[in-house]
């Protein structure tokens, strides 16, 4: 019996939790465990780096791929390769090498943009044409619900190394993302989003201006959030507020939640009859760049004073509503503006440049904050912000009929 557009984007959506929840656990196994096995902070981060090196290519290649086989096969394919990279940290710990474990975070990262680009993708199959608003409210649902469901990971990782032990947790990882492939393989149209057409590789590279303007938008937006966020922030805990890694942990896994929260009732801040969406994104992107001069300011003027704690958890919660209501914008707006019928090729695209922005954030918060502290850390942020709100200014204002 076909499914219901309702019962389509359930399993879609129950099929992403149940990756999110293994790939936060996943990152916060890897660091706890080779911290207790003597790793310096800089090896850990190198673990991560082809994880988010290899997303900016897995976009590219996954949309095409969608395309070409289906989205139900791109979205299987992540689980599959997230299980094999659970199944590569099984080994002896004596195995367990710096290259052994950054070729196992490659794999991850591959499957979790294809699982993320397959799941984005296949929500514009499941909502007619004309019903916007729904497709808004689900697009945010689902973006806010996977990193809520991220943060509760971290502390899921946690838990299952000090109830499993390490190779106790990979299982029941492995058993939680055998659970999603199973579902999504039984539940899931063998058609979804599958082109009528069989398109070359070279239709990776979106031919619309809208698309191109909004994934530079996205670009500039998670660089600016990743250069003080993923290095300079928890390292400045630590080093200079006397901040325990346990209480770094918490209060960034903490943030996430509430960061996925404010992203699912994104449509409730920004549906107005006076401001089209694109409108919105314009505005958004001027507030958060407010916002983090606003910051900048504070740091500067208290100096080393004892209420840097207050000003930077105080800031960042500011910081995390606004940048997670431009994000669930912008996921809305690539969904609503990509082809239906290579809605992969589109998303891919968009996501690809996410991941470069990632990349250029996480590269540059190393590099600043060793050069020049975490205040230069939030300049850079602050001017990728502005990069944002001047690309959102050229946006499409021109939209179709939103219910």
């Amino acid at each position: 019996m076909k499914s219901t557009p309702l019962q389509q984007y359930g399993v879609i959506t129950a099929n992403y939790w149940a990756f999110t929840l293994s790939d936060g656990a996943l990152r916060m196994l890897v660091v706890l465990y080779f911290y207790q096995l003597g790793y310096t902070p800089l090896a850990i981060a190198m673990l991560f780096l082809f994880y988010e090196l290899f997303g900016v290519v897995t976009n590219l290649v996954g949309g095409w791929l969608g395309a070409r086989i289906g989205l139900n096969r791109t979205m299987q394919l992540g689980m599959a390769l997230q299980i094999g990279a659970l199944a590569m940290l099984l080994v002896d710990k004596s195995m367990l090498t710096v290259p052994w474990v950054m070729a196992a975070q490659a794999l991850s990262g591959i499957a979790k943009d294809l699982n993320k680009m397959s799941a984005k993708s296949a929500i514009k199959l499941v909502v007619k044409e004309q019903q916007q608003g729904r497709l808004y409210q689900w697009v945010a649902l689902l973006t806010g619900s996977k990193n809520a469901l991220k943060g509760i990971g971290y502390f899921l990782g946690g838990l299952l190394l000090s109830l499993l032990s390490f190779q106790g947790a990979v299982w029941a990882l492995i058993a939680l993302v055998a659970l999603g492939f199973v579902l999504s393989s039984i539940l899931l149209g063998e058609d979804l989003g599958r082109s009528k057409f069989k398109p070359k590789f070279k239709d990776v590279f979106s031919k619309s201006a809208a698309l191109n303007r909004l994934s530079l938008a996205r670009l500039f937006l998670f660089a600016s959030r990743d250069v003080w966020f993923v290095v300079a922030l928890p390292v400045f805990f630590i080093s200079q507020l006397g901040w325990q890694h346990q209480q770094v942990g918490g209060f960034m896994a903490l943030w996430i939640i509430a960061y996925g929260v404010v992203q699912s009732m994104a449509p409730k801040f920004t549906r107005s009859n006076h401001y089209s969406v694109f409108k919105q994104a314009q505005r958004y992107s001027g507030l958060l760049a407010l916002v983090s001069a606003l910051l900048l300011l504070a740091l500067v003027f208290i100096g080393n004073s004892s209420a840097q704690t207050w000003v930077l958890v105080l800031g960042l919660l500011l910081f995390g509503a606004v940048f997670a209501i431009n994000s669930s914008l912008h996921s809305y707006l690539v969904v609503k503006l990509a082809d239906r019928d290579a809605v992969s090729l589109d998303v891919g695209f968009y996501y690809m440049a996410n991941a470069s922005g990632r990349l250029i954030g996480t590269l540059l918060s190393g590099w600043l904050y060793q050069v020049s502290g975490l205040l230069a850390c939030l300049a850079c942020a602050l001017m990728l912000q502005l990069a944002t709100w001047w690309v959102s200014r050229h946006l499409s204002s021109r939209e179709k009929s939103e219910d």
